[in-house]
């Protein structure tokens, strides 16, 4: 069982919300909204009552909101940075890789590798992407499934703002939050109430989807965590993933004059394996099949053992000690019969790199039968030990976070708080690259709206 996190509480956070203008951000340009006039809930002169407050107005947040907004409830939706959804704009070269065509929970890492299902049964693919032809968004296919607008991210952004706006959400950006507290259960002041620097804000209901700390420049915090242990919820260690992994200098001086090339290769740990291309950095590596395997690797940080290397096929669907013995009896030299599926500068430097100078000067019928079989064992199973990742400020995603364990997977609810619900990228599931974190973040965000 992996530890839990402790992060200092939330008194540290400062809010800034003005009481004349709420700022809202489309396509770059600020829209000015009137001030929140929401009469005061009962026994508690001056505060804002909703029914619902979302922290978190990304993906998850404002599809949580529309639907809670959509059924009657009073929302409030807060976000502490000024461009809205800065995390979809920017995703998938800024077409935003919406979905995939095949989800499912095998697609997710998470502690409870099953918690995931019901909320991705429940809002499907098929249901986002009905919504963006209701809208008439046009989008394509690309490989593996994998979804993207075809003309920008902005369309997404607007199709939640605008699904915000109809459902009666009022905005609060940027708002920094100074501190939170829950009331007893039935409480006629709200069970939560959310203090700042301009008033306090109360309601019976409080989502939180203020995501991970994948991308800290464009605003990731542990916000989400704090709260969750000031609440008394456990939290998997967050570790970034999807992201390229380093290699310590005495195994990366050898591979530098490889980097700059690209593989088709496939990345495997244990039981997981990515058939994409890998990317020989100055770093390290890098490359879709890399931050594939890069969250299995990860989920080493959770467990006690001795840390193990991933290994790459250099030559996937190729039995290479079987394609090197056919090549036994030409005149070829190493390099250029590898140069017939690796990049000719890295089939020359890998050779140097494991074959010695023989490999590059003798034919391959002039190479012992021993050495062949070791240089084809390193082709189908070259082992690397990452040092590290890079981490989160390369990571798209991160691992980890709020325990399913204390969450209900029907509502997204917090077993022992009442009213207190937790989705997106804070929870600890984690998917796939290729949409799959998109996904989660829809379908947990439907979930949660229809009971918050």
């Amino acid at each position: 069982m992996p530890s839990i996190c402790c992060y200092p509480v939330l008194s540290t956070c400062r809010l800034n919300f003005s009481q004349t203008s709420v700022n809202r951000w489309a396509g770059g340009a600020v829209l000015e909204f009137a001030a929140l006039h929401v009469p005061a809930g009962p026994g508690e002169r001056g505060a804002m009552y909703f029914d619902v407050i979302i922290m978190g107005a990304g993906a998850a947040g404002m599809m949580c909101a529309a639907q809670a907004g959509r059924r009657g409830r009073r929302v409030l939706l807060i976000d502490h940075a000024e461009k809205l959804a800065e995390r979809i704009r920017i995703s998938g070269g800024g077409r935003c890789n919406f979905t995939n065509r095949t989800v499912s929970a095998d697609h997710y890492l998470s502690q409870n590798p099953h918690f995931c299902r019901s909320a991705l049964a429940r809002f499907t693919p098929n249901d986002f992407i009905a919504l963006l032809e209701k809208r008439r968004i046009s989008y394509h296919e690309r490989e593996q499934g994998q979804l993207f607008c075809d003309d920008s991210a902005e369309d997404i952004i607007a199709m939640l703002r605008d699904a915000c706006d109809e459902a009666g959400v009022q905005w609060a950006m940027p708002c920094a939050v100074q501190g939170i507290e829950a009331r007893s259960a039935g409480s006629a002041r709200g069970a939560f109430a959310v203090d700042s620097t301009q008033g306090r804000f109360s309601a019976e209901s409080l989502v939180v989807a203020t995501g991970g700390l994948a991308i800290p420049k464009i605003g990731a915090t542990p916000f989400g965590y704090r709260l969750a242990e000031q609440f008394g919820l456990p939290v998997v260690p967050p570790r970034p993933a999807l992201v390229p992994l380093a290699l310590a200098p005495e195994l990366l001086e050898p591979l530098k004059p490889m980097a700059g090339t690209t593989l088709d290769a496939s990345a495997r740990f244990a039981d997981a394996a990515f058939r994409e291309n890998v990317l020989m950095t100055h770093r390290g590596l890098s490359g879709p099949a890399i931050l594939q395997i890069s969250s299995y690797w990860q989920m080493q940080e959770y467990g006690s053992g001795k840390k193990r290397p991933l290994e790459i096929d250099l030559l996937p669907g190729i039995d290479a000690a079987a394609w090197l013995d056919a090549h036994r009896q030409g005149r070829s030299h190493l390099p250029n019969v590898l140069a017939e599926y690796l990049p000719r500068r890295f089939a020359h430097e890998w050779c140097a790199l494991y074959g010695g100078d023989k490999a590059l000067s003798r034919p391959i019928g002039e190479l012992g039968r021993r050495d062949l079989e070791q240089i084809a064992r390193q082709l189908n199973a070259w082992s690397l030990m990452p040092a590290g990742t890079l981490g989160f400020a390369k990571a798209e995603v991160t691992l980890g976070g709020v325990s399913t364990a204390a969450l209900s997977s029907k509502t997204m609810a917090a077993r022992d708080v009442p009213g207190l619900y937790f989705i997106g990228e804070v929870v600890d599931v984690t998917g796939w690259l290729g949409g799959y974190n998109f996904q989660w973040a829809w379908s947990s965000g439907w979930v949660a709206g229809q009971f918050a």
